[in-house]
């Protein structure tokens, strides 16, 4: 049963993402056929769990939302947006649909979101260098969001899981594919809000290996909504992963083992808050309504 107080306080951490993405965005001076683009995928409904994320675990340490913060979250939800507009490419994923609107490239067309994509990236790095401060966080900042959608996390994992099509997979192959293009961007919202709050290592640590187990829990749930959900529920395309015959959770281990993992996954994220106590109490739900979570 969804708690509509965290439902509630969900939606208005959200809020304050699309404040500061629609700030950022009324500061650029750039063509105008671009800005419009951007503004149609940035605008798309969402949830914004990456950046949200980012500010319940600035909040652990600085008890309300700070202007750096405030940045990070944006950053992130940039670079998360421009990974589904290119998801969604006919040369990928070829969706027509995306949170419940059709995608970049089909409203506007394909080199338009392709560019809309790049646009998003590279911006997400440019707000990092420009607004935190320190410029000592910045720079920390800027190479924990680099890593993680990069080579080695995000973009490595998509290009496994496009090769991987219609091929014969394992489950070690399974698993990189969702710790890097899913998980590792769920331990990067903690992370960036940990190094905007001042933590500790073993704070930091803490909170990275729950973001990871989220993450992956999240991944799970995503690939088993694609076999048991609809189309208008989920806002994309269902059944997609099993036309592709991608390499996902309940193709590889069955939809039983499925969902006992992303149980046990959602129990060590929990487990991993315990040395904030009951300040955690909020990433502690968050946790549990990504498990129960139906779109």
């Amino acid at each position: 049963m969804q708690d509509t107080n965290f439902e509630t306080r969900l939606r208005r951490k959200a809020q304050a993402v699309n404040f500061a993405l629609k700030k950022i965005l009324d500061f650029q001076q750039i063509n105008k056929d671009l800005k419009e683009a951007l503004s149609y995928t940035l605008n798309t409904p969402g949830k914004r769990i990456r950046s949200v994320l980012v500010l319940w675990c600035h909040e652990l340490f600085k008890g309300q939302i700070d202007h750096n913060a405030e940045m990070a979250s944006a950053a992130i939800e940039m670079v998360h947006t421009y990974s589904l507009i290119h998801d969604d490419l006919p040369a990928m994923d070829d969706d027509d649909m995306r949170r419940g609107v059709p995608t970049c490239h089909r409203v506007f067309d394909e080199g338009t979101a392709i560019l809309t994509g790049d646009a998003l990236l590279t911006l997400a790095f440019e707000v990092l260098a420009r607004e935190i401060d320190p410029p000592t966080m910045a720079l920390k900042l800027i190479g924990r969001l680099a890593h993680e959608a990069g080579p080695s996390g995000m973009i490595g994992g998509q290009l496994v899981d496009l090769k991987s099509e219609k091929t014969e997979f394992d489950q070690s192959t399974l698993e990189y594919i969702h710790t890097n293009k899913t998980a590792k961007m769920f331990r990067c919202a903690a992370a960036m809000g940990a190094i905007c709050g001042g933590a500790n290592k073993k704070h930091y640590d803490s909170l990275c290996e729950y973001g990871l187990k989220i993450g992956l829990s999240f991944q799970i749930a995503d690939d088993i909504l694609d076999v048991t959900a609809s189309s208008e529920q989920l806002g994309k395309t269902a059944g997609k992963d099993v036309i592709a015959a991608k390499c996902t959770y309940p193709a590889v281990v069955g939809m039983t083992k499925a969902q006992e993992l992303q149980k046990k996954l959602t129990d060590e994220a929990v487990a991993a808050l315990k040395p904030f106590g009951k300040k955690a109490d909020t990433l502690q739900q968050l946790a549990f309504s990504l498990l129960e979570r139906t779109k």
